[in-house]
């Protein structure tokens, strides 16, 4: 057999000479932009030789800070085809976060939109590394500061020759792209994805019992192309020779579903809060195109997934994974064994995060006793992951002992029970896991059932201290607009629901429940608003 490379220039390449009449749409604050393949390929090459002029290390970390979009496409191709790595700048963190990410992975040079501008500039004299900020003009009417430091995005496209030939990597396990992660707790770690585990994640994302993109579908990631790699979806349909739609900037609800049904899309991604916002609307649109809808980044309620399989006829496909797998470690797709169940028992597998995808090996582990349990979906233990795309370690070695374990597994955080046949059911993370008087109760579990009442948005559900059972849940809850409802209507929808141990010992109502940079609930945040809160009968 040839010893070839699983290198990233096999993608740019079989895009740009298989499918070059393929489309892409970039949807602005303006008109949209379309471009084929080929013009976009053409593009990558002059970018490819601008990186070279400008300077950039043979290795050098290229960051971005953009929107989804046709340019943003080009740089993931452009850094990695070059030898050099793409770094993905999450726009939604905390300003001391962004400044600390880009100095520990020692950019030389950052990427941004002009109506992003506004967030990046006044960090700018904190970033030690950076030579050059790169202002795509996406229509925003945010100043450019006159600083010699930045330059015009398609003025030096156009004053750059195309790259001739083909790209060349020779290593496969070298650095190809860097994503950091949310940093919920201390300091954001680095994950260095190889140029062989970014091609071989695209290529699971073609399997018939994954995403199963081809070369018929249109695609619109929604999840923000700085996390985790818009979860692999812009790599994987280069490769399948999907037509491609990006939202740009507008990530409203109705924004995002006129997209998909103006452009026909097949398949589409976002995480659990995007399709809240959305069920709503769903009625007003032609969504009859869509075969897909992809869900992760947390678990999504079983209400959420099922109320899309009634407007729309097809069901949420659920997946799990984090930024250090890639991301995509499970796929619920339904499986054979499922036909004989009754609808009720199938919407219950659907509500689960599925089956590892082929490569992935997931085992789960007691956190306590650090002990192997058994797939029988009555024990619940921590998810551990290991695979040719699944992180052995942070950038700079940090953390490592914390999160991977000596025989080279990775620590998720992440606590599920799994059937006999593999498919996980998410329970909790580690961190947000109630302890009442020495059991476990789910938070996601319980979060579940509150937010299948017809009246509840959100929900979500943290511990707090108690002097006789060490921990009870609490539920923050957001009421739906126009709806009113009590504390005791709450819990007595909860009853017949859950085991009574299980309810909350109080109900708060919220305006709304915090989120992250990637758009979970942030049960930090909820933990920090409720600190010190006396719950009723606390001090028995």
């Amino acid at each position: 057999m040839q010893d070839r490379p699983l290198v990233l220039p096999h993608v740019f390449h079989r895009a740009e000479q298989l499918f070059g009449h393929k489309e892409i749409v970039t949807a602005t604050a303006g008109a949209e932009q379309r471009t084929t393949i080929a013009e976009w390929a053409g593009r990558v090459r002059r970018l490819a030789t601008a990186l070279d002029r400008l300077g950039i290390s043979a290795d050098g970390r290229v960051a971005t800070f953009s929107w989804n979009h046709a340019a943003h496409l080009e740089l993931y191709m452009a850094a990695p085809c070059t030898g050099r790595v793409l770094h993905t700048l999450n726009i939604r963190l905390f300003p001391e976060q962004l400044s600390y990410i880009v100095n520990h992975a020692e950019d030389e040079i950052i990427f941004v939109d002009r109506s992003l501008l506004p967030l990046l500039w006044p960090l700018t004299d904190k970033m030690d590394t950076v030579k050059h900020f790169v202002v795509n003009d996406d229509g925003a009417d945010a100043d450019i500061p006159d600083d010699p430091r930045i330059l015009d995005y398609e003025r030096l496209l156009a004053e750059s020759e195309p790259y001739q030939g083909r790209f060349v990597v020779e290593d496969e396990n070298s650095a190809a792209a860097m994503c950091y992660t949310s940093g919920t707790t201390g300091n954001p770690k680095g994950v260095v994805y190889s140029h062989r585990s970014s091609v071989l994640h695209s290529l699971i994302s073609l399997t018939a019992d994954g995403v199963a993109l081809s070369e018929r579908d249109v695609v619109m990631p929604i999840v923000p192309m700085f996390h985790a790699n818009a979860w692999g979806l812009p790599y994987g349909c280069l490769l399948a020779g999907s037509s491609m739609v990006f939202p740009g900037p507008n990530m409203t609800p109705r924004a995002i579903l006129e997209l998909l049904a103006k452009h026909r899309v097949t398949v589409t991604g976002g995480v659990p809060t995007i399709w809240m916002g959305a069920l709503p609307m769903l009625e007003q649109f032609d969504l009859s195109a869509l075969r897909t809808v992809l869900c992760g980044g947390s678990a999504a309620p079983k209400s959420l997934s099922e109320a899309f399989r009634e407007k729309l006829g097809i069901p949420m496909l659920h997946a799990w994974g984090m930024t250090e797998t890639s991301p995509i470690a499970t796929m619920s797709t339904p499986r054979s064994q499922h036909d004989p169940l009754s609808e009720d028992e199938r919407a219950d597998v659907r509500a689960r995060q599925g089956q590892a995808v082929p490569l992935v090996e997931l085992r789960l582990v007691d956190p306590e006793t650090g002990d192997e349990l058994p797939w029988d979906d009555q024990h619940t233990g921590e998810i551990q992951a290991a695979g040719p795309w699944i992180a052995k370690e942070y950038y700079r070695g940090e953390g490592g002992g914390a999160q991977f374990t000596e025989d080279g597994w990775l620590r998720t955080g992440d606590v599920a029970a799994a059937d006999r046949y593999g498919f996980v059911r998410l329970v909790d993370r580690t961190k947000d896991l109630v302890k009442s008087g020495g059991e476990w109760i789910s938070s996601v579990d319980l979060e579940n059932e509150i937010m299948s009442h017809p009246k509840i948005a959100e929900a979500a559900v943290i511990a707090i201290p108690h002097e006789r059972w060490v921990e009870r849940p609490i539920a923050c809850v957001v009421v739906k607009p126009g709806e009113t409802l009590t504390s005791a209507e709450v819990l007595d929808y909860l009853r017949p629901r859950v085991a009574k141990w299980w309810l909350p010992d109080a109900v708060e109502f919220i305006e709304e429940v915090p989120k992250t940079s990637v758009g979970k609930f942030s049960k930090k945040t909820l933990r920090d608003k409720f600190a010190g809160y006396k719950l009723p009968g606390a001090e028995g």
